[in-house]
């Protein structure tokens, strides 16, 4: 723990201390907490010691080694959309369309499409018709390391 952290500790301690001592009951308990922590945290020099948790592989239910964890997050709803392409318009361009009118996009035919899942780019793709049903067949997937880049 730093200076300045130890200085407000016992700053934060006496005044515990004070409060407990004017009568607002159990604040004393905090002041000898506030202490045994202080005393009771190791550290080396200025820095706080930290011991790293174990990383362990869980076996799941189903015994093929994937981390149990995961199961818990499957279920989450994510949002999948696919972009086509985009196009900058004036508010009153906005107003002027109606049925119709075609609005110039800035992709070439052809292009691939942008997979997106809650906003970030992880595929690109194109459109196929599967029982009169749209979908999108994946061309190009972003590799993870590209993903987290574009988190920073």
């Amino acid at each position: 723990m730093s200076n300045t952290q130890t200085t407000e500790t016992d700053d934060w301690a006496a005044a515990l201390a004070e409060q407990g001592a004017a009568g607002a009951g159990g604040t004393d308990d905090w002041g000898a907490a506030l202490a045994e922590q202080r005393a009771s945290e190791p550290s080396i020099g200025n820095a706080r010691q930290v011991t790293p948790a174990p990383f362990e592989t869980l076996q799941g239910a189903n015994g093929q080694g994937k981390p149990a964890d995961l199961d818990s997050i499957l279920d989450i709803p994510i949002t999948l959309s696919v972009e086509i392409g985009k196009s900058r318009l004036t508010i009153r361009n906005l107003l002027q369309l109606n049925q119709g009118s075609v609005v110039e996009l800035d992709r070439m035919a052809g292009e691939p499409l942008d997979v997106m899942i809650n906003g970030m780019l992880v595929a690109h793709g194109e459109v196929v018709v599967v029982n009169e049903k749209l979908g999108i067949r994946l061309t190009d997937v972003v590799s993870a390391q590209e993903r987290v880049r574009k988190l920073k």
